[in-house]
């Protein structure tokens, strides 16, 4: 199979493919983040790097692409994001360059994924263009991370069943390298030894028997509370088990870039079990 990933981060889409068996002659990548390329180049070094989406054309590719994936940016379309623009911003509308490229090369199959949360309008434009229906699909059915992306796709498959693994099933039980940041409520509602110059999110209940928020690029928002009500950061590797990528597959980049291109990545087993469907 002939591979075209934009957008590709490191290359998580190349080791979901690993995981569906289905077997790659050439796999070209769009990417312009320098520790993303790092981290794809270590796992893959044949991969072919194709620069900047915006400079693509099919002349630079002598194969035809029989899939074309990709996880467009989210940042203009997420509710996370204040006065978001859409469509219209600089990052999340690079979607059109996907489209232009879907045009151009007319893939056999094609996957465009993006965050749940955007507005009707988004998504309605974005079906229209991609002639198709979004499936929402959790990564908390295949994974300890509950992570709500829309998948639009003309390979046909069916949501599984949830592995009902959790956050206890992924957590490093070296303590001695997991960074302890604050303390929460403990068993009698009291704080105890609340570090008051870290700013803990309200949200952040998570424990080590449950499952994980979405993993952000950020840094401190990646966080666990354990039994003992210690509130620590989550380690590179246990974000990548978030992913459901092997241990270290993101080391020898700087550590606060591993977790800002996990935040970005495509949990890996979701993109499997859709690809295990391809006929």
């Amino acid at each position: 199979m002939n591979v075209l990933s934009l957008f590709d981060g490191i290359s998580v889409a190349r080791y979901a493919l690993d995981l569906a068996n289905i077997p790659i002659a050439k796999y070209y990548s769009s990417e312009i983040d320098k520790s993303a390329i790092n981290i794809s180049k270590k796992n893959y070094p044949n991969n072919i790097h194709l620069g900047n989406v915006k400079n693509i054309n099919k002349n630079m590719i002598e194969e035809k692409i029989d899939l074309l994936i990709a996880g467009s940016p989210c940042q203009d379309l997420s509710i996370a994001k204040k006065d978001r623009k859409g469509l219209d911003g600089n990052r999340s509308g690079l979607f059109w360059e996907y489209v232009r490229l879907k045009n151009e090369l007319n893939p056999k199959w094609f996957i465009l994924e993006n965050v749940a949360s955007m507005p009707k309008k988004d998504k309605d434009i974005i079906s229209e263009a991609m002639g198709c229906e979004p499936i929402m699909f959790n990564a908390s059915l295949v994974s300890a991370q509950c992570r709500k992306r829309l998948f639009w796709t003309n390979i046909s498959f069916e949501l599984p069943d949830d592995r009902g693994i959790v956050v206890k099933d992924i957590l490093n039980t070296d303590e001695k390298i997991c960074r302890i940041v604050g303390r929460r409520l403990n068993s009698d509602g009291k704080r105890d030894d609340y570090n008051k110059n870290i700013k803990i999110k309200q949200q952040i209940e998570i424990r080590d028997d449950d499952k994980c928020g979405t993993l952000t690029t950020i840094q401190k928002d990646n966080m666990v509370i354990n039994n003992n009500y210690n509130i620590r950061k989550l380690t590179p590797i246990e974000c990548e088990r978030l992913q459901s990528l092997p241990d270290n597959y993101t080391e020898g980049v700087a550590i606060t870039n591993r977790y800002k291109c996990l935040g970005n990545a495509f949990n890996a087993d979701v993109v499997a079990h859709i690809l295990f469907n391809i006929i």
